[in-house]
């Protein structure tokens, strides 16, 4: 959209002055679809509510979420489709708050002062690239992948100028889609055309969905040794070294990203769980009191940050303190799903530390509200199930982890399950309890195939997303509902609901084992169903 009069903008900005001349400059360059939003939750609200092409956010929001924590919102949730310019604009000069804004990839980031010719300047640039790729965003906004690669290769001849742009998001798309080996060849490529680090970043990237973790490994520990801003390298190293089981490494990786970087809050979280898991209560406790400070003002907040917060203290002993932090998240967390299980977890372990005998009950509600559909870690349901068996409660704990295996998204997920059993020396339950979930997932299963194969595509969809709400975590499931909602298009006609559906299911899917060859002809059927029906069936790159 090149038109300014056209584009509809949100300014974030407390201070009331600020707010008039910042509006003032963007009317100098033509806009003058402005809304405002003082605070980050006002923003988070208003961008829900409607669409817009250009937010310009003030870094220091006062009180509460600052400007980055926002913006990671906003690109972890995705609540703004992807060709919306994000534009950060601060007076802060401290690197270590810059470079956490950059790493989530805004727009641009001005500094102040700046002149009205200086924000046109940089609007205009932001927009001309936005109208080379808003055709290839849109795509991907409405999942449609493997039509937005084809729309990078001819985006790439019409816009020369940003030919490479096309190829690397080309090959990022190859990663969502799973197709490792084509991904590796554009990388390589890129890296051949320009040595830039983000190339041979996405190449590690590729070597790491094909299992090839020594190799990805190499490359990005000479990443980061060659450039120790590059934080998606860290992020990256890390989850190698915790692939192959080298957790105390991955906690040293995030430990020197945190200090580059250190406002960025899932990264913290993550440094917080590896922490707990390599027994480091006192990194565990420092950094989950950062986070639960950090996400505090957020929509998106996680009451588990309470828990892992509360588990740290405990195990060193504060249990006043661990009491401190559970009133507090009764407090500032009431109403929200995991609220009352995570309470009741937290409870019962600053119960179990000091022999109160409310123990027991807060257990029992503990796991009650564990098996609700309130989307609660298998990290934390794990926890729960080893506090039930250390207090004699096999049958709670029995089914705390059943719910885990069923929901289980690997390998990895299922053997971390039986190890609550095999710890504590009851090997032979968590084989039967194995067992027993992959039969249930089984039986569910070909209960949806024999309804298809009986034409009741309906029904065997009705089954088969039940079971995926109830385990979104199992690709297994997950592939299956989606093959039953395709099957239901292909037989019954074209339903945008189901077709909705569809689409979702595939992209957890894709999340969840990208590199499953099943994957590919399911997204294949439902790009194929698409045509049959005239979906969008004509598409020219503008």
């Amino acid at each position: 959209m090149s038109d300014l009069a056209e584009i509809r903008a949100l300014l974030i900005e407390p201070h009331a002055g600020m707010r008039v001349s910042l509006h003032n400059m963007l009317n100098l360059c033509g806009i003058s679809k402005i809304e405002h939003s003082q605070t980050a939750g006002m923003a988070v609200r208003t961008i829900q509510s409607k669409p817009f092409d250009l937010i310009m956010c003030e870094y220091d929001l006062g009180v509460g979420q600052d400007g980055q924590q926002l913006l990671e919102d906003i690109r972890h949730h995705k609540l703004t489709p992807l060709s919306t310019i994000f534009i950060m604009v601060t007076a802060e000069r401290s690197y270590a708050k810059v470079v956490s804004a950059a790493e989530l990839a805004p727009s641009d980031y001005l500094l102040k002062p700046f002149t009205a010719d200086t924000l046109l300047e940089r609007v205009m640039k932001a927009i001309d690239k936005r109208k080379a790729f808003v055709e290839v965003y849109s795509l991907m906004d409405r999942g449609e992948l493997a039509v937005a690669v084809q729309a990078c290769i001819e985006g790439g001849e019409i816009y020369p100028k940003y030919a490479v742009d096309f190829m690397r998001l080309r090959a990022e798309l190859h990663v969502t889609l799973g197709e490792a080996v084509e991904a590796e060849a554009l990388y390589t490529q890129l890296f051949e055309l320009r040595a830039v680090a983000w190339a041979r970043l996405g190449l590690a990237k590729t070597l790491f969905m094909q299992g090839r973790y020594e190799e990805a490994e190499s490359l990005l520990k000479s990443l980061v040794a060659e450039n120790d801003k590059f934080m998606d390298a860290y992020d990256w190293l890390a989850k190698t070294h915790e692939m192959i089981g080298e957790l105390p490494e991955a906690k040293a990786v995030l430990g020197a990203a945190v200090i580059v970087s250190p406002h960025a809050v899932r990264r913290l979280r993550k440094l917080g769980d590896i922490a707990l898991e390599t027994g480091d209560l006192e990194m565990a406790e420092s950094v989950f009191k950062k986070v639960v400070s950090k996400a505090r003002h957020s929509d998106f907040r996680d009451p588990e940050d309470h828990v892992k917060l509360v588990d740290a203290l405990v195990q060193r002993g504060d249990t006043e303190q661990a009491k401190s932090v559970i009133r507090d998240l009764e407090k500032n967390m009431a109403g929200m799903k995991k609220t009352e299980a995570c309470r009741a977890i937290s409870a019962a372990r600053v119960h179990a530390k000091t022999g109160d005998a409310r123990l027991m009950e807060e257990l029992e509600a503990a796991v009650a509200a564990s098996q609700e559909d309130i989307g609660l870690s298998t990290a934390t349901k794990l926890g729960l199930a080893r506090e039930c068996l250390e207090h004699d409660q096999e049958q709670q704990a029995t089914q705390v982890v059943l719910d885990v295996m069923r929901n289980a998204s690997n390998q990895q997920v299922m053997s971390r399950a039986m190890e609550v059993f095999e710890k504590a020396g009851k090997n032979d339950i968590a084989q039967f309890l194995a067992q027993q979930s992959r039969q249930e997932v089984m039986t569910l299963v070909s209960t949806g195939v024999q309804k298809a194969r009986d034409g009741d595509f309906k029904g065997s969809v009705d089954v088969m997303t039940a079971a995926a709400r109830k385990s979104p975590d199992n690709p297994q499931v997950v592939m299956n509902a989606a093959l039953a909602t395709l099957k239901y298009l292909e037989n019954l006609g074209w339903e945008g609901a189901v077709a909705s559906q569809a689409r979702m299911l595939i992209e957890s899917a894709r999340r969840l084992d990208p590199m499953n060859p099943r994957l590919r002809a399911i997204s294949g059927l439902y790009d194929a169903l698409q045509k049959k029906y005239g979906i969008n069936a004509t598409r020219k790159v503008k």
